[in-house]
């Protein structure tokens, strides 16, 4: 079944996968990469689950679409780090109080704030300019082993398409249930 991003690149996503019939939060969450990770361990949770450096700067390229929370990027917008454009950080501190509180935290603010409703190679360009809203964003472009292909993206945008896809693919390959355990779900968001 063909699946793309919305203007970005298309991939068959695979039929048939066995899912889970149960659901379980603290399970899913355990292995789910941190707003405030570092490039480290960021690397170790992705290599756990069998995907490399690269497929993790090329997974992360999804936040060139969505939004962020306030709470997940507040310390990195009022603790003026030496990884943040002084401009960038400003104009997020007008949508993101420093009181923390329930409607504060709730507030929301683009990933990318230049083109936040197009799938393209800019959340690269913004980390390049020490504008990732996300610390475990801006930790891919800061001086360590993800810089090059942090750069490689931001000068082509073709090759990170077609190495999205490729990496979507490898991680809906991750851990599949088989044999009798599971099901294969009629309606995806339904158990049979």
């Amino acid at each position: 079944m063909p699946w793309s991003c919305v203007g970005g690149p298309s991939w068959t996503v695979k039929l048939g996968r066995r899912d889970s019939t149960t659901a379980n939060k603290n399970q899913a969450n355990s292995d789910l990469p941190g707003f405030s990770d570092d490039l480290d361990t960021l690397i170790r949770r992705f290599d756990k689950k069998g995907l490399t450096a690269r497929d993790m700067v090329t997974l992360s390229g999804a936040h060139t679409l969505g939004q962020a929370q306030c709470f997940t990027f507040r310390d990195r917008i009022y603790n003026n780090a030496s990884n943040i454009d002084a401009g960038f950080a400003s104009t997020r501190r007008r949508g993101c109080p420093l009181e923390s509180s329930i409607d504060n935290n709730k507030k929301l603010a683009a990933l990318d704030l230049v083109t936040p409703n197009s799938f393209d190679n800019n959340y690269y360009k913004n980390l390049i300019q020490k504008k990732g809203l996300l610390t475990s964003d801006q930790v891919l472009f800061n001086g360590g082993s993800t810089d090059s292909v942090v750069t490689e993206y931001s000068q082509n945008p073709t090759t990170f398409k077609s190495e999205f896809a490729a990496a979507m693919i490898k991680m809906g390959d991750i851990a599949p249930l088989t044999g009798s355990a599971g099901i294969i779900r009629r309606i995806c968001s339904a158990v049979n």
